[in-house]
This record gives C-alpha cells, sequence and structure tokens, in this order.
C-alpha cells in the first residue's frame, strides 16, 4: 500500500516505522524539510512535502500533526485529498484534560468539512506513540483493540489492514459522527492515566459482566 505521512513527530514515526516494516511504501511530508528527512530515515520511508505525502498515499494518508493544526493543513491540501483515505488520530485535549471540541463538531468531523472530498477515519487516538512501537502490541496473550469510526466501507477496509499489519485486531466503533465519543474517551483516559497515574483499562468490566449477555 502507499501511505503518506503528514507530519514528523512521535505518532508518524511509531505507526510510519511499523507500516514500512509491513512492506508498505511510506512517504513523510512535513513544513521542515530536514525533519522530514530524518523522520523517514529513521522509519525507512521516503521524504517529501505535504504535499507529495498527500498525492502518494493512494492506499492511506495518516495526518500525524498537533489538533490545533489539524484544520488548516488539511483545508491546504484539499484538492491533493480528494478520495484518499485520511486517518485522523489526533486528540483535542486541553489545559485540565478538558475536551476542546466539546458541543461539537468532534475533531474528526471538523478535519472531514476542511477536506470534503476525502474519507475521514478516527483511529490510533487512545494510545500514546509508546505502545504503536511495540511489536506487537499485546498485552497478557491478548492483542490490544483499535476502535474506528469512519463512513467510507473501502477507507474503514484500508485502516482495518493497517492495523492488522501492526498485530492489532480493529474494531467497528461506528460512524465519523460517533468519532466524538472515541476523542471524548481518548481525553478521559489521558486525564486518569497522565493526572491520576492511575491503571484506567481496570475501569471496565469484561464483556460477559457488562449486563448485555
Amino acid at each position: 500500500m502507499e501511505i503518506g505521512i503528514l507530519g514528523t513527530g512521535g505518532m508518524a514515526t511509531a505507526l510510519g516505522e511499523q507500516w514500512a516494516r509491513a512492506g508498505h511504501t511510506v512517504l513523510v511530508g512535513g513544513r521542515d524539510a530536514g525533519r522530514a528527512a530524518a523522520t523517514a530515515a529513521a522509519i525507512g520511508g521516503r521524504a517529501g512535502t505535504l504535499r507529495e505525502a498527500a498525492a502518494h498515499g493512494t492506499g492511506a494518508v495518516l495526518l500525524a500533526v498537533p489538533y490545533a493544526a489539524a484544520a488548516d493543513v488539511v483545508s491546504g491540501l484539499s484538492g491533493d485529498l480528494e478520495g484518499r483515505t485520511l486517518i485522523d488520530c489526533t486528540n483535542p485535549v486541553g489545559p485540565g484534560f478538558v475536551l476542546e471540541t466539546r458541543g461539537g463538531p468532534s475533531a474528526a468531523e471538523r478535519i472531514a468539512a476542511a477536506a470534503p472530498g476525502a474519507h475521514v477515519v478516527k483511529a490510533f487516538n487512545l494510545c500514546h506513540e509508546s505502545v504503536w512501537r511495540m511489536t506487537p502490541p499485546v498485552f497478557d496473550g491478548r492483542p490490544l483493540a483499535v476502535p474506528l469510526c469512519g463512513d467510507d466501507a473501502r477507507a474503514l477496509d484500508a485502516v482495518r489492514r493497517l492495523v492488522r499489519d501492526l498485530g492489532c485486531e480493529p474494531f467497528d466503533g461506528g460512524g465519523l459522527a460517533r468519532a466524538d465519543l472515541l476523542e471524548a474517551t481518548a481525553v478521559f483516559l489521558i486525564g486518569l492515566w497522565v493526572g491520576e497515574g492511575v491503571d484506567a483499562q481496570a475501569i471496565t468490566p469484561p464483556v460477559e459482566y457488562a449486563g448485555i449477555r
């Protein structure tokens, strides 16, 4: 698969390296040519501009920039993202671990509005970059599950494949209209992990005890 990565930070490096290792062709794009080149060298990919990364990503494009810059970045690339699968891993978390988009629309929906021809899928936003560097992310014999929210069937299929290439299991989280729930979950968990130092996984029972069967 041809994958374009918009951004040169930790998520770009962690996910890009895993996908390159899985045999995908990865092109990293950034505003800083030096940082793009360094990131590409670290993951075994190629470097270019943001526009070149968007054009390269015929299989998928990963949006791995800070949330505050996300809409502006994709708006400037709107034409290049036409028909692309655009993976949004951003988190709109503000000081004090609050959801910056509370009241809506979600970060994913704002990104979709900024690039209306792209097929946005919300994914990979619940874990720190260090988790995505694991090969694979398996805990007590259980592969990490990755929830996805999106509306386009082909885009979701592409992201499911990329999830499995990490050794993880994709979960259907519903349409893009439910991305706000996924983003709120991330902000809540980050607040527990970072603010309280607790094992947030302990807050949910196994499904057989969830009272739904």
